[in-house]
């Protein structure tokens, strides 16, 4: 039986000396803004001093506390004391509103909120919560050091006993677009399966133990923020480079300040990064590699040429916590290939039946452990849903809602998420296949392609763009972006309605909102500013056919 915290013991009574948390400097922060650096034995003192003080207030094994620490070095501290104690964290994105804080302290039901000060939106959340909750405000800028009274807890720890590896460590809440978030139950066993299982994806991306330091932009509330870079970092003991949040502007200049070995990426990190200004930081670095996922051919193509190191594509979810990753040839970098089925993560592809098909044909993604024990590792279910947690492990296999195909090789490539595929005349469209010719053109900067409603062929393709440049009318800018694409795409896939916007709308984890662009019955005529393109795509589509 072991316990996150456990882990991190054993490596801090190994090398209490070592950097285990960097935070990069900025002078307009509100904690540390001087940058720090913070070593696993003056991580330990805080933890055990926390630890003793936590269960001298009643809190143990079974309770929750939720957390609004942001993506401070708090954070850490607090979960590994609590994690000691057998008390489950739920994260709070202090981008949340009160109505969704409150529908997380209604759902979690915890014992107990830990929080920076002046948090107006918790506040209220907690103002209407129908039961008392035990609110604990902190500094946030201290490690805990001057906390002087921990409120009492309200009940008694419901479980008995030590905590151990099958203990609830975590509950993260997965992003809701129409309905509300799912809760996913995560162990001590997941946290450190996952984080053993990032650490030794080998070839392009061979971790270097006790002297890695991890630049880690995506926040703690997310499971690659919590479960893959910071316990990578904890179990190898190397150093996690935690900024409070993504910023192309000063990004670079951290990784190269903060001697970063490996950095960790998303999709739309890449094509920020490749968006600022090229400098001679660009190739002034430490970085060996970097591993993430969602990244297209194009960008990490892009990425490699500039920066001089691989950018390891993979795939991940909170349910399955390990990730494919292409470490080792043949990597068919021209593909979205995520990876292969091995040992103690096997994949399929399977068609509405959840028959297995072929290789080539586009299907489901389904994943396991194994054959004899299909759920080691992944997460415990969904909190109050057990029909959700069922649906989802239909025949033994994790059903991933993402749509792939196998390749002769082996390895998997990644289409869409199945919910984002364009269903036009009875094709499938992958939004992320057109998205990623889009941004490939030198006019645009960032894409979104969603299904809009057509009264002929069921959905069309309806592209939102942020434009590199300014040049020209709307309808010019449109016209060029749609034959650049008429050279790369099939006419069927070409975008038949494009709208320029400022930004789009994004996750504090920095994914798209895709369901924020074309809302209600999903009428691209209702929307202010969309170009009809139908012409030209109908011009296309009967050129190909003569």
């Amino acid at each position: 039986m072991y316990t996150v915290h456990g882990m991190f013991a054993a490596a801090a009574d190994a090398a209490a000396h070592r950097p285990f948390i960097c935070v990069p400097p900025r002078s307009d922060r509100a904690y540390f803004p001087q940058g720090i650096e913070i070593s696993y034995g003056e991580i330990a003192q805080r933890v055990d001093d926390l630890r003793s003080r936590y269960a001298d207030a009643g809190y143990g094994h079974g309770h929750r506390a939720c957390l609004l620490l942001e993506n401070r070095p708090d954070l850490i501290v607090h979960w590994l004391a609590l994690n000691a104690i057998g008390v489950s964290i739920v994260p709070i994105n202090p981008a949340y509103r009160a109505s969704e804080i409150g529908y997380l302290l209604s759902h979690a039901e915890p014992a107990l909120v830990v929080t920076v000060r002046e948090q107006r939106q918790l506040e209220t959340a907690l103002s209407e919560a129908a039961q008392p909750i035990a609110v604990l405000r902190v500094a946030g800028d201290d490690l805990g050091a001057g906390i002087a009274d921990i409120p009492r807890a309200l009940y008694a720890a419901p479980l008995a006993g030590p905590a151990g590896s099958t203990t609830e460590a975590a509950l993260l809440y997965t992003s809701g677009t129409t309905a509300q978030p799912k809760g996913c139950i995560l162990t001590n066993e997941y946290f450190v399966s996952t984080g053993r299982w990032y650490l030794t994806r080998a070839g392009e991306a061979t971790y270097h133990f006790g002297s890695d330091r991890l630049y880690a932009p995506l926040p703690l509330f997310h499971m690659a923020g919590l479960a893959c870079t910071f316990m990578a970092m904890l179990l190898s003991g190397g150093c996690v480079i935690l900024p409070e949040r993504f910023n192309p502007r000063f990004a670079w200049t951290d990784i190269v300040t903060c001697r970063a070995t490996v950095l960790h990426y998303l999709g739309v990190i890449v094509a920020a990064l490749l968006g600022q200004p090229e400098s001679p930081d660009d190739t002034r670095h430490s970085l060996r590699f970097s591993m993430g996922v969602g990244a297209n051919p194009d960008l990490r193509a892009r990425a490699r040429q500039r920066f001089g190191i691989s950018f390891v594509e993979g795939w991940g979810m909170t349910e399955t916590g390990r990730s494919p990753f292409i470490t080792v040839e043949p990597r068919h970098l021209e593909l979205n290939a995520i990876g292969r089925s091995e040992a103690s993560f096997e994949m399929k592809v399977v068609d509405g039946d959840d028959v297995e098909v072929p290789n080539g044909v586009v299907g489901e993604l389904c994943v396991r452990h194994s054959a004899a024990t299909p759920r080691k590792g992944f997460f415990a279910g969904y909190l109050k849903n057990p029909e959700a947690t069922e649906a989802a492990w239909r025949n033994g296999w994790f059903h991933t809602g993402d749509s792939a195909w196998q390749h002769d090789s082996g390895l998997f490539v990644f289409v869409d998420r199945l919910k984002h595929l364009v269903r036009r005349s009875g094709e499938n469209i992958s939004a992320a296949e057109v998205e990623g010719v889009m941004i490939s053109s030198p006019m645009v900067q960032q894409a979104a392609v969603v299904a809009a409603r057509d009264p002929v062929r069921d959905e069309e393709v309806a592209a939102f763009v942020v434009a590199a440049g300014s040049a020209g009318t709307a309808e010019e800018r449109a016209a060029l972006i749609f034959g650049y694409c008429a050279e790369r795409l099939a006419p069927y896939k070409l975008p038949a309605w494009i709208k320029f916007v400022d930004e789009l709308p994004m996750t504090s984890t920095n994914k798209i909102q895709k369901h924020q662009l074309l809302q209600g019955d999903r009428d691209p005529l209702a929307e202010a500013g969309m170009i009809d393109l139908r012409t030209a795509k109908s011009a296309a589509i009967k050129n190909a056919n003569q």
